[in-house]
């Protein structure tokens, strides 16, 4: 019995050992020399630290401020989008995979919105190879969380805390589809929107450190980005408040950049009509949790959250304030948010409350380059309504081009997953030059799963995920 078991245990040992040999030999491909490249940059080149060494995890962003929150005099004095520091990482899929392309993070100088200079962070992803990129993709993750842990630069990484126990789900789930876009070929730029307070929904903000995440991927010189690069930009859900307000704002803020059209889904555009579905909803607490979030960018709404909000409503807040989606959306599902308050009336129609959620509904401006909007007619979390608003505000001004899909057999969850073949088909015809409807059309489908121009993107979807699990090199070269 004991030589069985002492055979038992080396056959264990020897199997483990080989996946972590396997495991290491993935990692050490991704930790050559940098290349050398001078297609575009412009300001300050960090020294580019090198990736982690097999098995060491990285540190969680709340114990990593060095890289995160830096000190102001390192950034005071940068231009919107230039760097701060730089550093390889190593990605996989759902934390443990190794995903085999050439990656970075990049720490750049950002604005929030009060004009002041913020430190942010950014994921920047290649296939392997030197060859310049022309294709970029900005793509906004739904991080829905109060907390710098939920941030897509940390999830995205190998060895970090598994979205199981995190209750980052959405990063996890939704880097199956960032491993289909590398494999189509593009160069992802992937920002932690929500910035270094982590102020959930907050969109003018997450806007501007889009479109500065871009500005700072153009400019560090080992991704290579092309001179004549054409940038496209997508998010579903919360990424499509990052990817809606840099839409909106990129003709003030940013109109450098090469942005040649933006897809996004489940858009939220009225944070207020968000809250009023959701009060004693099931979705209370996600709606809650982008409160909180939002309180943290506008001072003046904490303060009023601060005075006003009841013994119960303090205590949820205290509860949530460190949490992921998941958990925010489990903790005080069906909760009376505006019964929180200790004040006359709809609290959220109180003079503080009103004018900053005026600030976030978005719709201001009209988009200056083509965009898709797809939204789930039966959305439980985020109304149909306010996405018809928005886009007929949209297409009301001169010059708007606007494909608006309604899908009537989806919800929310569901066209997440669904509406992103018919996105990265729409995106890749942008790239391609191929011009884009003019003027708006609204388009009621069954589901966006019968469009047949998407039907092999969905099949790739599967492919490519194989491909990246087993440790393959994806987009190299890519499908155009």
């Amino acid at each position: 019995m004991d030589t069985h078991i002492g055979r038992t245990r080396a056959r264990f040992v020897a199997i483990a050992l080989t996946v972590c040999t396997l495991l290491a030999s993935v990692l050490a491909a991704t930790a050559h020399a940098e290349p050398s490249a001078t297609e575009r940059s412009s300001g300050p080149q960090p020294k580019v630290a090198p990736a982690l060494p097999f098995p060491v995890p990285p540190a969680i962003p709340e114990f990593d401020r060095g890289f995160y929150l830096p000190k102001a005099a390192k950034y005071q004095d940068l231009k919107p989008g230039e760097l701060i520091s730089a550093r390889r990482v190593n990605l996989a899929t759902y934390s443990l995979l190794p995903l085999n392309v050439d990656a970075w993070e990049l720490s750049y100088r950002s604005t929030n919105t009060r004009g002041e200079a913020i430190p942010a962070v950014t994921t920047v992803v290649k296939p392997r190879g030197a060859k310049p990129s022309k294709r970029v993709l900005s793509y906004q993750i739904a991080e829905d969380g109060t907390a710098l842990y939920c941030s897509p630069s940390y999830q995205l990484q190998m060895g970090s805390i598994p979205s199981t126990i995190s209750g980052n789900a959405d990063a996890s789930a939704e880097g199956l589809l960032i491993n289909s876009a590398l494999a189509s070929g593009w160069t992802l730029v992937i920002p932690d929107h929500q910035g270094p307070d982590s102020a959930y929904a907050a969109g003018p903000l997450a806007g501007r450190i889009t479109l500065d995440g871009i500005r700072a991927a153009e400019n560090f010189r080992p991704l290579k980005v092309a001179s004549d690069a054409k940038i496209t930009m997508t998010g579903y859900s919360g990424g499509a408040i990052a990817t809606g307000w840099a839409a909106e704002l990129h003709k003030s803020y940013a109109p450098e950049l090469n942005v040649v059209g933006a897809a996004m889904g489940g858009v939220p555009a009225d944070i207020t009509k968000l809250l009023d579905t959701a009060n004693n909803n099931i979705t209370s607490g996600l709606i809650m949790g982008g409160m909180i979030g939002v309180a943290r960018e506008y001072p003046e709404l904490e303060k009023f959250m601060n005075k006003k909000l009841n013994p119960l409503g303090k205590a949820l807040v205290a509860a949530k304030n460190p949490l992921c989606l998941t958990y925010q959306s489990v903790i005080a599902p069906f909760v009376n948010i505006k019964g929180l308050f200790n004040t006359p009336g709809d609290p959220m129609q109180h003079p503080t409350a009103r004018k900053v959620l005026d600030k976030l509904r978005m719709g201001r401006t009209t988009p200056d380059f083509p965009i898709l909007i797809t939204q789930a007619v039966m959305d439980e979390i985020v109304p149909v309504g306010q996405v018809d608003t928005l886009v007929r505000q949209y297409c009301a001004r001169p010059g708007a081009q606007v494909e608006y899909v309604r899908d009537h057999f989806s919800e929310h969850i569901t066209l997440a997953a669904l509406s992103f073949p018919s996105s990265m088909v729409w995106l890749n015809d942008r790239f391609n030059g191929k011009p884009a409807k003019k003027g708006c059309s609204t388009f009621n489908a069954g589901t966006v799963a019968l469009n047949e121009k998407a039907w092999p993107a969905f099949a790739n979807l599967v492919g490519d995920n194989l491909a990246a699990i087993v440790g393959m090199q994806i987009g190299r070269p890519g499908r155009r």
